[in-house]
């Protein structure tokens, strides 16, 4: 408590600082500001890391694309952008900003420009400018580094008056959604084997402090989500249903720290919560035993309710995509709505900004206390959002598995080997 009451003052001071700086800026040059831009900007990927409290600089990272004829290219993504400073004659205050530039490589005597334009159909994605006049461009040395102008189409782009065809290549870039899954993969690597590498010294001494705790989660996972749901066959699903836990929270902190190497959104990302999805759809349905396909294609339901019209295979086909749909949509939706929630009680500090000084110092109060409390919540919700991401697909597996055979135990009730103790 005592140091949250420290770092509280510092961190409301900054604020107030920065709040200030930027009413200033509103005052003297007026600009709408652009929330969704703004929210969607931090929100999204990206082929550079931001740099902490500069939205100019980035951490540039690998560009890897394929060009129109085949030809494979990696460079950094610095060389597409440039920072440029002006200055206003009035004030004589210098303001940066970064603008998207052409990059030029060469390979056997042919010129090859990349760009990441700012329209939509091609929004912040590196795009291959195929010139129409080709000997003419590539004899004009002006093009690298220039500012192209969009043409109304979408399609072409003109620089120094000569047109380009926009064609977008094949990109396996490591862009910062694709550096941040390899940190936290490493992350829960590093984790997981300092337990295994633990007991191997020392055997089934108790460990303390961080290996503690990570011993805690795991069998707090394993005994009351994956031994519960599973029974006797929780040992072969374990370690992807462990897996599945500690990646999602991994990621889930991750995405709360501001600096490097957190900030990445990536269970806000649907395409990765997606795949998170896919991989328990896989595993239930090819892992699934036969009387799990037969309770599908053949519900033990009346006859008229599947036969001669299929209502019940129709609505059980129906329930194999949308169990999986549902843990894309739920983690996708309340790890992006944390951030964006955050982001916009951020964002009302300037949007006040333009009332006043009171309006404004009202905001940043009250914008900071939510913030902070919306952190600690996210927090929460990161550990909530992994459990119950893990415990449901135990539960799809476990239906899965279900043998339809019933075992009488010692005391004569009824009991199947995918749930059994």
């Amino acid at each position: 408590m005592k140091r949250i009451l420290t770092i509280l003052p510092l961190l409301l001071s900054l604020l107030f600082s920065t709040t200030a700086y930027a009413a200033d800026a509103n005052e003297e040059k007026e600009e709408a500001l652009d929330v969704k831009e703004v929210i969607f900007h931090h929100l999204g990927d990206g082929y550079g890391w931001e740099v902490p409290f500069s939205h100019v600089y980035r951490i540039p990272l690998p560009v890897i694309v394929r060009a129109q004829d085949g030809q494979w290219f990696c460079f950094s993504s610095g060389k597409l952008s440039m920072v440029t400073v002006t200055e206003d004659e009035a004030t004589g205050k210098k303001h940066e900003s970064v603008a998207p530039v052409i990059h030029e490589e060469e390979r056997d005597g042919k010129k090859y420009y990349f760009y990441i334009p700012h329209f939509a159909e091609h929004k912040t994605k590196v795009v291959q400018l195929i010139p129409e006049s080709e000997g003419e461009a590539y004899a004009d040395a002006t093009i690298a580094g220039s500012h192209p102008h969009e043409v109304a189409d979408a399609n072409t782009i003109d620089v120094n008056g000569k047109t380009f065809d926009i064609y977008r290549p094949f990109d396996i870039s490591i862009t910062k959604n694709v550096l941040a899954l390899f940190i936290a993969a490493i992350l829960v690597t590093v984790m997981v084997m300092s337990v295994v590498r633990y007991y191997a010294r020392k055997g089934m001494k108790a460990p303390r402090k961080g290996m503690g705790f990570m011993e805690m989660l795991i069998d707090f996972i394993y005994t009351g989500v994956i031994k519960s749901s599973l029974g006797a066959k929780a040992n072969k699903f374990a370690p992807y249903l462990l897996t599945c836990f500690f990646f999602i929270l991994t990621m889930n902190l991750l995405g709360l720290i501001v600096i490097f190497p957190g900030g990445a959104n990536l269970t806000g990302n649907i395409a990765i919560t997606l795949v998170l999805a896919l991989a328990t759809f896989v595993v239930t349905n090819v892992l699934g035993t036969k009387h799990y396909w037969k309770e599908i294609f053949w519900p033990d339901v009346p006859l008229f309710l599947k036969f001669p019209l299929p209502i019940m295979q129709m609505i059980e086909v129906f329930g194999i995509f949308t169990k999986p749909a549902a843990l894309c949509v739920r983690l996708f939706a309340n790890m992006m709505g944390g951030h964006m929630i955050v982001i916009t009680l951020t964002l009302l500090i300037f949007i006040f900004a333009a009332f006043g000084a009171a309006a404004l110092g009202t905001s940043v109060v009250v914008s900071v206390l939510f913030s902070i409390f919306m952190l600690l919540l996210d927090v929460l919700v990161s550990f909530i959002q992994a459990y119950v991401f893990t415990l449901l697909s135990a539960l799809f597996i476990a239906a899965g598995q279900e043998s339809g055979h019933h075992e009488k135990d010692g005391e004569g009730h009824d009991v199947t080997p995918a749930v059994e103790a």
